[in-house]
C-alpha cells in the first residue's frame, strides 16, 4: 500500500467524539484512529466474520436515517 492520502469529510460532532476517546491512549491523531477502525472493519468484511442479523441491519438503517445519511 502506498503512501498516497485523499481527504474524507466526516461529521465534526464525529471528530469531537474520536478526539474524547483517544485522549490519554497511544493513539495520537483522529485520522490514525479512523485508519485503524476502517482497516478493523475491512478485516471483518463479507466472508470474514459474523454478518449482520436481520436485526442488526434494520437498528443500523434506524440510526442511519436518524442521523439524515439515508431516507
Amino acid at each position: 500500500m502506498g503512501k498516497e492520502f485523499t481527504t474524507v469529510t466526516i461529521p465534526t460532532a464525529l471528530i469531537e467524539e474520536i478526539e474524547c476517546a483517544i485522549k490519554g491512549t497511544e493513539i495520537k491523531t483522529v485520522s490514525s484512529y479512523i485508519v485503524g477502525a476502517v482497516r478493523e472493519a475491512l478485516s471483518k468484511g463479507p466472508g470474514k466474520g459474523q454478518p449482520f442479523s436481520e436485526e442488526d441491519e434494520e437498528k443500523v438503517k434506524e440510526r442511519l436515517k436518524a442521523l439524515g445519511y439515508i431516507d
